[in-house]
């Protein structure tokens, strides 16, 4: 019928499933990251003091609001709220906490990464964390590009 979307193409590629797939993935990591952290603000502020990069005076506040942004930036992926807002912030947080772990890891230090637990007894390598960390951040960056892909065939499709 003229003037409705048409649907997918028969061998088109669906972007909008690959973007949503993507997304919920972000989604869990944010969700999953924030629930100890907000349990035990305590121990996680010991892991922000541990990276050494805030003044003293930041260090409670970080550990307080921190987990908390996660997890409003997890639920907005996962609703769909503000998508695009929130995988832009993801990718950004993700890019700060892999460039700490680096700067730690170039000055020589050892700390429990405080990712996904508040536990510093959890340290695993620092090359594991910056590994990890590295294939994070590549999700908020696909998301992002199939959305686009998504959006831009949509709008061709558009009359």
């Amino acid at each position: 019928m003229p003037g409705l979307r048409e649907e997918v193409a028969p061998g088109g590629f669906p972007w909008e499933s690959v973007a949503w797939l993507l997304r919920m993935a972000v989604a869990v990591v944010f969700l999953y990251a924030s629930a100890d952290k907000i349990i035990h603000p305590q121990a996680f502020a010991g892991i922000v003091r541990d990276y050494r990069l805030l003044p003293e005076a930041l260090v409670n506040l970080t550990a307080l609001w921190l987990p908390w942004f996660e997890l409003v930036l997890g639920l907005c992926l996962y609703t769909g709220l503000w998508s695009r807002a929130a995988v832009l912030l993801s990718f950004g947080l993700l890019a700060a906490f892999f460039a700490a772990i680096v700067f730690n890891y170039a000055r020589g230090l050892n700390v429990a990464c405080g990712c996904f637990t508040s536990s510093p007894e959890e340290a695993a390598p620092m090359l594991w964390y910056m590994g990890r960390d590295a294939l994070l951040l590549c999700l908020p960056l696909a998301a992002w590009e199939a959305q686009n892909r998504a959006d831009s065939r949509d709008g061709a499709l558009l009359p």
